[in-house]
């Protein structure tokens, strides 16, 4: 079965969502935002960064105030999904009952999610084979890690804390367009250089030069659907060094160019069109 994925995209302020009848997850993309939340009568608060996962069990109302736009990938996980690989992993079906997250880093539920977004991002959809795979991968990973009454995930052992690693991924986010170095990186987490990047990477799953390439990439996609500025302006705002850097690490990373992402329609979507 295949699950239902889109970027949504959320203007400053509050925005409530009512009880769905699937389970949601949410994974925070673009620039840091300070966000207060509100489920089942639990406030949570914090500053929401690129990766970050919110897990909303199926009939579960919540609101978002947000002070600053925000931009999410939303997936929808079904209870016949659930069900379906609950069985497959010798579970009882019956019992598949998620548990509701806030600011949670998980490596699988992230890595699931950008393959997700660029195939979305491509136009280009990978077919009902991707979108099934990825979908019972989902699944089985929250049957597995976040049912409910499963206690929250501990720190990816030899990585770094989640208060560091927030720390250190909101400042990259932040200074995209500003000139990132590994020792201007290493001062913010308060550590060498070094230990850095073997922590990082075991926190990630990709070094921080790699990591800080792909967030450009990303935030550059994102510019060149503002018509207002020139591929040149994107490629400056994002940290690239000229027109043709940016082309280079994009196709590299997404397999195609800024003057092709600039070619496409946009397709605006908002988690109030869930219905």
């Amino acid at each position: 079965m295949q699950i239902k994925a889109w970027v949504s995209t959320f203007t400053a302020g509050l925005t409530e969502i009512s009880e769905m009848p699937y389970a949601l997850v949410c994974m925070h993309l673009g620039a840091s935002v300070e966000v207060r939340c509100t489920r089942d009568g639990v406030v949570h608060h914090g500053r929401e960064v690129a990766g970050d996962l919110d897990i909303i069990p199926a009939r579960t109302a919540s609101s978002w105030e947000m002070k600053q736009d925000s931009m999410a990938l939303v997936m929808c996980v079904p209870d016949e999904l659930l069900r379906e690989v609950a069985a497959r992993l010798d579970r009882d079906p019956r019992d598949i009952a998620i548990a509701d997250r806030f600011q949670m880093r998980d490596p699988v539920i992230e890595h699931i999610g950008w393959t997700l977004k660029a195939d979305i991002d491509s136009n280009l959809a990978g077919g009902p084979l991707l979108r099934d795979s990825l979908g019972v991968a989902l699944a089985a990973r929250l049957l597995q890690r976040h049912y409910r009454g499963s206690l929250p995930m501990r720190e990816v052992r030899g990585g770094l804390t989640h208060t560091r690693l927030e720390r250190v991924i909101a400042h990259i986010e932040d200074n995209l367009a500003s000139k990132l170095s590994l020792p201007g990186i290493a001062e913010i987490a308060g550590m060498s250089v070094s230990h850095l990047k073997t922590l990082f990477r075991n926190s990630t799953g990709v070094p921080v030069y790699e990591y800080v390439l792909r967030r450009r990439v990303e935030r550059a996609q994102l510019l060149l659907r503002n018509h207002k500025l020139s591929i040149a302006e994107v490629a400056l705002a994002t940290g690239f060094a000229h027109q043709s850097h940016l082309a280079r690490h994009m196709h590299r990373i997404l397999g195609y160019t800024p003057s092709a992402v600039r070619r496409r329609p946009v397709k605006q979507s908002t988690l109030h069109a869930i219905n």
